[in-house]
């Protein structure tokens, strides 16, 4: 798929990946890329793509990625600017790594992980990148209806792309129970959705990122990094974001690639 003649939209684009992937798409040629975020940080980052671009080429939009109508004004917003957006990364992720089960040793009570962290997590990982995905195949859809054209054909370009991004946590990590559950659900998602939304000439993918330096990463402090991470992976250090965002580029343009796509620097658990 061609980018240049395509919107984007973004999510968690204030920082991390998210930033990475949107200054990729912007400095690769889209035609708009929407950045999405809760930090009004994100409009810096919006300003930097576009002072380097001399175009305005970055669309800040601050809010909650849980908030439908949020989701709603910012693909109305995109599409009539620029027509409905062909490109998704819904990178907007949280953690609230905790043990599914914990003995306090003063009490000897059992503390199990609080189920509404579990439904946070959930919602913020799992459901709101499903969300924004469906919007966007759904904005084609419209307006493939309005152009009077039903069943995507193999002659015409293709449509969109949805790119989810997953995790080596899928894998299982001890604390992530929640996390690892939300980004091995992304799974079943794309593997369903990409047998749907074809019939719009949309296209789906997950890439599954390893330890990447970002503030969600770095929160674990050095410490757990040097200990806990950096010896189990071959290239001895974190991924830097903009290796995240070249791999995700690549799943964007290459139509002969589909299902997941491991980044994770040779990474392998311990048992």
């Amino acid at each position: 798929m061609n980018i240049k003649n395509k919107s984007a939209v973004v999510t968690g684009a204030g920082s991390g990946i998210g930033q990475a992937v949107a200054s990729e798409l912007a400095y690769r040629g889209a035609k708009a890329v929407g950045l999405v975020d809760r930090s009004d940080h994100v409009l810096d980052v919006a300003r930097v793509i576009n002072d380097r671009m001399d175009a305005h080429v970055a669309e800040a939009f601050i809010g909650d990625v849980t908030d439908e109508a949020f989701r709603k004004r910012t693909f109305d917003q995109m599409c009539a600017k620029y027509g409905p957006p062909g490109v998704c990364v819904p990178a907007a992720g949280i953690t609230r790594d905790q043990l599914g089960v914990k003995v306090d040793k003063q009490t000897g009570k059992a503390e199990i992980y609080p189920i509404e962290n579990f439904r946070l997590v959930t919602e913020v990982n799992l459901i709101a990148p499903v969300y924004w995905a469906l919007e966007m195949i759904a904005r084609i859809a419209e307006d493939r209806r309005r152009q009077g054209l039903g069943r995507w054909e193999p002659a015409e370009t293709v449509q969109g792309t949805i790119i989810f991004i997953g995790s080596i946590s899928s894998q299982g990590i001890p604390g992530q129970l929640v996390y690892s559950a939300s980004k091995a659900a992304l799974e079943g998602v794309a593997a369903t959705m990409s047998k749907e939304a074809m019939f719009y000439g949309v296209r789906c993918a997950v890439i599954h990122p390893g330890f990447t330096d970002t503030p969600m990463v770095r929160s674990l402090g050095q410490d757990y990094i040097n200990t806990k991470i950096l010896p189990y992976t071959q290239l001895k250090r974190l991924i830097d974001p903009t290796e995240i965002a070249d791999a995700i580029f690549f799943l964007i343009c290459n139509s002969a690639v589909s299902g997941e796509l491991w980044a994770d620097a040779g990474w392998h658990p311990s048992a």
